[in-house]
């Protein structure tokens, strides 16, 4: 699989990533450790060279798969994880104190069994802590040989600045498909202004675009988008219209929709790396196929122009998560 630079301090990943969330997270019921483990394998034999989990993933369940799972592969491959949230009482809180950051560090470097995390997140902004002063502690870290690049996730323009004037930043990661590209008005000029690579999570609408979700979608009880408004009944309905328009491309170019999904987001600029999630076998040997997925000048234009005739209904996240995003 091809490379991709994020960032200017020289972080290569290959051009897609794995997102790991999911296995153990989020979408329902942990999958079985091994299955997954072997999973991740699959992946490297493909050329997969970044992979991405979280702290607050379990919590701690998704770090100690993958930690298990990269173990053998040491060197060969790019591990990002995220600090800055933290469960209590079941909820999440925002803490991106120097102290729950520097005892984050070592737990991560624990579970993922490495002496030093290729990029580390701060997974949202906390509010009560200022940028700058999480960037010195991170710039630190990096001093200490236990982190070698930084980045943000789901930031606002004004705090990656901030924090990128204190120490370069080399990736900012937030949610960008076909369903939701508001990073295009404000946050992917400020990244290209800056050299700052960028990792979309949720490439595929959390799995809207593959064309497998109609309004008789029913979740796990514990699959986080019950909640998510766009997935209620009326908006994967009305949202059809996206699904239809991505399904008739790929006939055109003979391949699946996920993968027209995938190749749109790949095509927008030659420093963003996706990190689309799953935990089949199938659907990781499909994603990654849409490396090889291109579109010509007029193809792409024609795509976005259709697109922008589109207006998805619902919001991305409820009201709560939506507080947490773009500060």
């Amino acid at each position: 699989m091809e490379k991709r630079i994020l960032g200017n301090l020289g972080l290569e990943v290959s051009a897609i990533g794995l997102g790991c969330m999911g296995m153990s997270h989020g979408y329902g019921p942990a999958s079985d450790k091994k299955e997954m483990v072997s999973l991740i394998h699959e992946a490297i034999h493909w050329g997969v060279t970044f992979f991405d989990t979280a702290e607050v993933y379990g919590p701690y369940l998704n770090e100690e798969l993958v930690g298990e799972a990269l173990a053998p592969f040491k060197g060969q491959v790019a591990i990002a994880t995220k600090f800055g949230i933290q469960m209590e009482n079941g909820k999440q809180i925002l803490n991106s104190n120097p102290k729950i950051i520097r005892q984050s560090i070592e737990g991560s470097l624990k579970r993922l069994k490495v002496e030093t995390i290729d990029l580390y997140y701060q997974h949202r902004v906390d509010p009560e802590v200022p940028i700058e002063e999480v960037a010195g502690v991170v710039q630190d870290l990096i001093k200490e040989g236990k982190v070698k690049y930084w980045g943000l996730s789901e930031a606002g323009a004004a705090t990656i600045r901030r924090a990128h004037a204190v120490h370069p930043l080399s990736a900012v990661q937030s949610e960008y498909s076909m369903m939701w590209r508001k990073p295009e008005e404000e946050l992917l000029p400020t990244l290209e202004e800056l050299g700052i690579g960028f990792v979309p999570f949720s490439p595929l609408g959390k799995g809207f675009l593959t064309g497998k979700i109609d309004k008789s979608a029913r979740f796990d009880s514990s699959d986080f988008r019950n909640i998510v408004p766009r997935f209620q009944p009326e908006n994967l309905e009305a949202n059809q219209v996206l699904v239809k328009l991505v399904s008739e491309i790929a006939v055109e170019k003979q391949v699946t929709p996920p993968q027209i999904a995938l190749a749109w987001v790949l095509a927008q600029k030659p420093w963003i790396v996706p990190i689309p999630g799953t935990r089949k076998l199938e659907r990781l040997s499909e994603n990654l196929g849409a490396a090889d997925v291109k579109f010509t000048v007029e193809e792409l234009n024609n795509l976005n122009n259709a697109l922008g005739k589109i207006t998805i209904s619902g919001d991305r996240y409820p009201a709560e998560y939506a507080n947490r995003v773009g500060k």
